[in-house]
């Protein structure tokens, strides 16, 4: 598996932490956030990691801001990308196993670093359900393409 992670500079030490993290469990990361502490957009660290993703050039991304908000709203706007801003396991498994999203938000300001792992693992360790969850995605698919449901949906 590889994992594109990405981080404005409110971020920085927990993009190295969940890297590591990663790493530690066998799973190659690219980095295509910042390294540095001075300021870096967190548009820019979304786009590059929801592109990647996007691309095929990694299986799965993990954007981190201060929030995890704006990052994800960045993320988003790039066509075939699902983010979702997260801050707790539960959600972060129910993203993938309903919304089948492949690219996890959070912030460093707003989860510490042991339950930012949980919220990892519990991401990756689940499945994409399908089946209703699959209709609801591909309407999420035709929003994105066509800026509109087509008329005889409610």
């Amino acid at each position: 598996m590889k994992i594109v992670i990405g981080n404005d500079h409110a971020a920085l030490e927990m993009k190295r932490e969940i890297a590591e993290y990663l790493k530690r469990k066998g799973i190659e990361v690219l980095n295509v956030g910042t390294d540095s502490p001075e300021r870096y957009p967190y548009p820019l660290a979304g786009y590059h990691v929801a592109k990647t993703v996007a691309d095929g050039e990694a299986d799965c991304g993990i954007a981190i801001c201060g929030t995890g908000i704006g990052i994800s709203l960045a993320a988003n706007k790039v066509p075939g990308i699902r983010a979702f801003a997260c801050s707790e396991p539960y959600s972060s498994e129910m993203a993938k196993r309903h919304n089948n999203a492949n690219v996890l938000c959070f912030g460093a300001r707003v989860v510490g670093t042991e339950l930012a792992k949980r919220i990892v693992d519990a991401w990756l360790n689940a499945e994409f359900e399908g089946g209703r969850h699959k209709e609801r995605v591909d309407m999420i698919t035709e929003l994105e393409k066509n800026g509109r449901l087509e008329k005889n949906r409610r």
